[in-house]
């Protein structure tokens, strides 16, 4: 039977499968030994054998894993060559920073970007505790990667971002603190993810979520993926290449000029010619290097 891979918790798996007129029946699963090796992530979809009973003692095995039309993947640090894949199927990366009690942390933000870019996804800026600070600064500073964004408040009402979330399959990352679990809270009303606190000395939020969690809107209306607060954001595994490829008015002249294997950010890139001949903006190549530099390595502070 079909299922949808919504929580994994030490070694097992809720799936939901598709009970008929009944609606949706979650179910408890293992991975099947065959699969060996194989990752089983939220938002996977799988084929499960067995108990598919869903009762409190029943217990299926997923013996396949569809193709994914996505992975958002991430790494320890940028020198690991292990990739760890933290969800799939998603079309959509939600990076939810607050605009202050923690401050923004750019850095942060554009590595998660290029993971978005890497695996696919479109990425949306979700802007949390506008009542604390004003929101100008940073949309401007992202406004010539053309990356859509919402604001938030506090008790605000949600209704732009729920727009930009109907009919999709979103996965919310942020740093903790930020206001994430609090989204979810409002959006899924019955999700009571706990929410965290940001520590007045150190200005860092605590982890309260320790696993993704898949959650569908009210009315059926999409999907939301909620994952752990990230202090770092692995890109070992994201080439130029990669990255170069969701700036369509750069990629065209980086075939056309760039020296073989150009990272973009060496002298000679022909990249600089194609701006100055009128083909992209200075300021998009300014926000394609950042994003590069920001894969290079180093904190995300």
């Amino acid at each position: 039977m079909a299922a949808l891979v919504t929580a994994v918790d030490r070694g097992r798996y809720r799936c939901l499968v598709d009970a008929g007129t009944d609606g949706e029946r979650p179910v408890t699963a293992m991975r099947a030994r065959e699969l060996g090796r194989k990752s089983v992530v939220v938002g996977d979809k799988v084929a499960l054998v067995g108990d598919l009973g869903g009762g409190p003692d029943a217990l299926a095995r997923i013996v396949r894993i569809e193709p994914r039309t996505s992975a958002l993947r991430r790494t320890a640090d940028d020198t690991d060559p292990f990739e760890r894949v933290i969800v799939a199927n998603a079309d959509q990366l939600v990076v939810v920073t607050a605009l202050a009690d923690p401050e923004p942390r750019p850095r942060l933000i554009d590595r998660t970007l290029v993971a978005a870019y890497d695996a696919g996804m479109e990425p949306l800026l979700a802007l949390t505790k506008a009542d604390l600070a004003g929101p100008d600064a940073l949309v401007a500073e992202y406004a010539p990667l053309g990356v859509p964004f919402v604001v938030t408040e506090r008790g605000g009402d949600l209704a732009e971002l729920r727009g930009h979330l109907s009919g999709r399959v979103s996965v919310l990352v942020g740093h903790s603190g930020v206001g994430k679990s609090t989204l979810v809270n409002a959006l899924v009303p019955d999700a009571e993810r706990a929410v965290s606190h940001v520590n007045a000395v150190t200005g860092r939020g605590r982890h309260t979520s320790s696993s993704a969690l898949a959650l569908e809107l009210p009315d059926r209306d999409g999907w939301i993926i909620d994952t752990p607060g990230v202090r770092s954001f692995g890109l070992a595994h994201v080439t130029p290449e990669n990255v170069i490829g969701a700036f369509e008015d750069l990629a065209e002249g980086s075939a056309e000029r760039c020296p073989p294997q150009c990272d973009h950010l060496q002298d000679d890139c022909g990249l600089d010619g194609w701006v100055a001949d009128g083909h992209a903006t200075e300021a998009r190549l300014h926000s394609l290097r950042r994003l590069l530099q920001a894969r290079e390595g180093g904190d995300d502070l």
